[in-house]
């Protein structure tokens, strides 16, 4: 016999132990190969699920930063005036700015001597029309000088002076919030163009 005829594997010939199962190995490939792609996608899904940052909101119009302004002329009556009311409303809105704060000036329909409006929804300015009736009762607003009474309709507040040779009229949408604030700018102007006429309701007190 050879003595250097090699021998058989001595760990076939261990008790309890085995040759590797190719069976199983193939097994574990196998799943190898199918659960990569599986964690892929899986990967890919949750990444199409998660959401870009958002840009951040567009700022909304308000009293200071107001949307687009409509060119189209604002409606508003123009009632025949008297000598004296056509000069003092002359007088006022040849004084009135060209924007009402940061509200540019748009184009009536009636009366540009007498009417002027600011701003989408229109602010409007109207010199020259009735003066409202005061109870003794009636709550009244002093600004600047000028004595305004308000009347609260469904989508505007309208100001009304009670203290001026010719009556003047604010009226705010309630989209700009507090009427009166609205009122000091154009009080100032009143105060300069149309005189008082000295019978102040009791009402309107400093």
């Amino acid at each position: 016999m050879d003595e250097h005829a090699e021998s058989p594997d001595p760990q076939a010939d261990r008790p309890g132990t085995t040759a590797p199962d190719r069976t199983n190995r193939s097994a574990a490939l196998i799943a190898t190969a199918v659960a990569v792609p599986v964690a892929l996608l899986v990967g890919a899904f949750a990444l199409s699920n998660v959401s870009p940052d958002e840009p951040a909101a567009a700022p909304q119009p308000s009293a200071t930063t107001p949307g687009p302004v409509s060119a189209a002329p604002v409606e508003m009556a123009a009632p025949q005036l008297g000598e004296r009311p056509t000069v003092f409303c002359r007088a006022l809105l040849s004084q009135l700015p060209d924007s009402y704060r940061d509200l540019p000036q748009r184009p009536v329909s009636a009366g540009p001597e007498q009417n002027a409006a600011y701003g989408d929804p229109a602010i409007t300015v109207a010199c020259g029309g009735d003066e409202p009736s005061v109870k003794p009762d009636d709550h009244l607003y002093l600004v600047n000088s000028v004595c305004w009474y308000a009347v609260e309709g469904p989508d505007a507040t309208e100001l009304t002076t009670v203290d001026r040779k010719t009556p003047v009229t604010l009226r705010v949408p309630h989209f700009y919030g507090e009427a009166l604030q609205w009122a000091s700018p154009v009080s100032a102007t009143i105060v300069e163009s149309i005189p008082s006429s000295g019978a102040a309701p009791s009402g309107c007190t400093s």
